[in-house]
């Protein structure tokens, strides 16, 4: 392979930039959707009710405009509510739009039964009295009080929804510009799906922009100090440029988007990527001969194996999340870092040696090829005292690393989960403050929905509406109800029947009546008639309120439920639910597989299942005190930070491969333990300290993200980096001294 690469190189190089240029030109089409319901699967039977209603009812395209002031009964602010409404309703793509202002009101007056409007737009109430009786009349209809305005009376919802197939970025967006643009002096903030996605969207975007050049000038400042030369520093980004460029036109060409978590992919292809290419370049250098191209394929003979079982258990590490994962974005982040991570090892070891044979000069040293180790700050201040004491302490090193584990296991059971969307945004992020006044002043912002299968003008399905409603109110964290049935007995209360839903259809006819054509109808019913749902939002962010609500429900629904009025029930508490189950069926299963898989390869490669089994201690042990630092520190384990371990074991294999690897090799030539590992520390270990370098300051540049996860992530995978390299480093070679020793005994 090594000749091929030098006779070809102009070839290689001319294709690799072809491929480039016409990926790179794919980019340009890249779209972002964060939309957690997108991604739901389409085996889970909550996940698909759920979407299946959304579509059919809106409640997926439902976006909210917060008001906040200190009382909403006022004139003035009853126009502020007006003019959102209005300036949202005129919007196009915007199907229905529900606020204090133009709310149903059912009534009885001179003339009968009035279905009006709440507030009359043309006569809005001015005086105290006035303004009185309109509190009085929303506190008195849960309808309302709750729903629309909350019951201090300080914050007020205006509700729009999406027409199905709309843009939803782009009316979203239209929403929140033409309101603010009103200038208004109340608190305005936005919420529901549509809001959250293009926000999310926004910080994506923003992320891309802002920290992959910060990542790529603080690598390039990390390998400039380690090479001390222009290629050193231009090589390694060249190529992870290209393996990013390649990674994500593809994405584009096949009709992927990018999502929260795939948004991750460029900076860990920057940091992964950059590896292959500092081990090749590391080890040329370390290479004396005039003719460099004879260099070159005497590297790649000692680099080409472990640089491929470096990227296999990487890319492992990243197919394993395609296993047991609940979100379709997880799945598509595997599959594409993979391919991403295969794109950066290919390159390293065709594409820069092609680049190096065509920009090298003869070099002036006339010996035969020999290793050399050149004395620097590193191998001077870190690598040489490092190597005398692991030959001096071994056994002190081994404590150390059992007491380490110890401690961190008790961390690993302080470890919580959390799939709540709050935890996302940073504190005082305008977003997580709408979310909070929803928890705190209305019913949540979780929606849930009960879809009703039966003849919607039926006395008996009706009825059960009602006592679900009633039902459902009993939970703690269920403060309002919405229905048609409702309606239905609201009208009847006003026509003097009572509260209560009449016992013949005819009825129910001439009362449906009265409110047909009304878009509050068409939030609650399918256009035959034959599917109703019950509205509502679910309060508490804990898992263990939204498994006991879960329980409650499916055992009435069980009784109830009938081939009449066939009952369902669905909802983010739900689908909560099966996310949160999912993270450690994720997380266990993608781990196993990534170190069962990792160890095959790693024993295959180096013909040695000991050799596979050291490999490996490291990295675990490294994961272990990650996991026990997420416990301590009470980083919870949500939808970003499950992805960390598996990311950390396919990369951090990395650096114990090169180790073992090196260290066998010379084991081989020298027939001495102190020698081989001598030289593998000094060679090996200097690129290892780069890489892992370059490697976490790539990675700690998430902390400036806007997402929490996202922060979270980044550092988590920096420290898991960090414990990786120290167990390839101290941990490993302890490992092989000892083994040697006993051997040798």
């Amino acid at each position: 392979m090594t000749e091929a690469i030098i006779k070809f190189k102009w070839i290689i190089v001319v294709v690799v930039i072809a491929l480039t240029v016409f990926l790179g030109y794919q980019i340009k089409n890249l779209q972002i959707n964060s939309d957690v319901i997108d991604s739901l699967p389409d085996d889970d039977p909550d996940a698909v009710l759920f979407k299946r209603i959304g579509e059919e009812f809106g409640g997926n395209n439902m976006g909210i405009v917060i008001l906040e002031t200190d009382n909403i009964y006022k004139t003035e602010v009853l126009r502020h509510i007006s003019q959102i409404t209005d300036t949202i309703k005129n919007i196009e793509g915007i199907s229905s739009v529900t606020s204090l202002t133009n709310i149903i009101d059912i009534k009885g007056g001179d003339f009968g039964i009035e279905i009006g409007k709440l507030v009359d737009e043309y006569d809005f109430p001015e005086t105290v009295e006035q303004l009185q009786m309109l509190m009085e009349r929303v506190n008195s209809k849960d309808l309302y009080s709750g729903s629309i305005v909350s019951k201090d009376g300080t914050a007020t919802l205006v509700i729009f929804t999406l027409e199905n197939y709309s843009t939803v970025k782009t009316i979203a967006e239209e929403v929140k510009q033409k309101v603010l643009a009103l200038d208004l002096p109340e608190n305005i903030y936005f919420t529901g799906s549509p809001m959250l996605v293009t926000y999310i969207s926004d910080l994506i975007r923003t992320d891309l922009i802002r920290l992959i050049p910060i990542a790529f000038l603080l690598i390039a400042f990390i390998l400039f100090l380690s090479f001390r030369s222009i290629q050193g520093v231009v090589l390694p980004l060249l190529t992870t440029t290209i393996a990013i460029i390649w990674t994500i036109g593809i994405m584009v060409l096949i009709g992927f988007q990018m999502s929260m978590i795939s948004n991750n992919i460029p900076i860990i292809l920057l940091a992964v990527g950059t590896a292959y290419t500092i081990h090749v370049i590391n080890r040329i250098n370390q290479l004396k001969e005039t003719n460099m191209d004879r260099a070159i394929k005497m590297a790649l003979k000692y680099i080409t194996i472990p640089v491929i079982l470096a990227a296999l258990t990487t890319v492992v590490g990243f197919i394993s999340f395609i296993f047991g994962a609940y979100l379709k974005m997880i799945r598509d982040f595997g599959i594409f870092t993979a391919m991403g991570t295969f794109f950066a090892m290919l390159l390293s070891l065709v594409f820069v040696p092609a680049i190096i044979s065509m920009i090298s000069k003869p070099r002036k040293s006339k010996n035969d090829i020999e290793v050399r180790v050149r004395k620097s700050y590193l191998s001077s201040n870190f690598l040489t005292p490092l190597k005398i004491l692991l030959f001096k302490h071994p056994k002190y090193i081994l404590i150390s690393w059992t007491v380490l584990l110890l401690i961190s296991v008790f961390g690993i059971f302080l470890i919580k989960r959390s799939v709540n969307i709050q935890e996302y945004f940073k504190k005082g992020n305008p977003t997580r403050l709408a979310e909070q006044i929803m928890e705190q002043k209305f019913s949540g912002t979780k929606p849930i929905f009960v879809l009703f299968q039966g003849d919607m003008q039926s006395p008996e399905v009706l009825k059960m509406m009602i006592k679900t409603e009633e039902y459902m109110k009993q939970s703690p964290d269920i403060k309002n109800t919405q229905s048609v049935a409702d309606l239905i007995v609201e009208i009847s209360d006003v026509l003097g029947e009572g509260r209560k839903i009449p016992d013949e259809k005819d009825q129910i006819e001439q009362l449906w009546f009265l409110i047909d054509g009304n878009e509050t109808l068409q939030r609650f019913v399918s256009d035959d008639l034959e599917q109703g749902i019950i509205l509502s939002n679910f309060v508490s962010p804990e898992n263990s309120a939204k498994k006991a609500f879960a329980s409650y429900m499916r055992k009435f629904i069980d009784e109830n439920s009938s081939p009449e009025c066939k009952i369902q029930i669905t909802g983010m508490p739900f689908v909560d639910i099966t996310m949160d189950r999912s993270l450690i069926n994720s997380q266990m299963g993608s781990l196993s597989i990534a170190i069962v898989f990792v160890l095959i390869i790693v024993a295959l490669i180096l013909k040695s299942f000991p050799s596979g089994v050291y490999a490996t201690i490291p990295i675990i042990a490294a994961i272990v005190i990650l996991f026990g630092f997420m416990g301590f520190a009470g980083i919870p384990l949500n939808i970003a930070t499950v992805l960390v371990a598996s990311v950390a074991l396919g990369i951090g294999i990395d650096y114990s491969i090169h180790i073992i690897s090196h260290f066998n090799h010379s084991y081989a030539r020298s027939q001495d333990v102190v020698v081989a590992l001598e030289e593998t520390i000094m060679i090996s270990g200097k690129a290892i300290v780069i890489n892992v370098i370059s490697v976490s300051a790539g990675f700690l540049v998430l902390i400036f993200s806007q997402m929490v996860p996202l922060q979270y992530f980044g550092m988590l995978i920096a420290l898991s980096m960090l414990g990786s390299s120290q167990g390839a480093l101290t941990l490993l070679p302890v490992i092989l001294i000892l083994v040697y020793r006993r051997k040798k005994r």
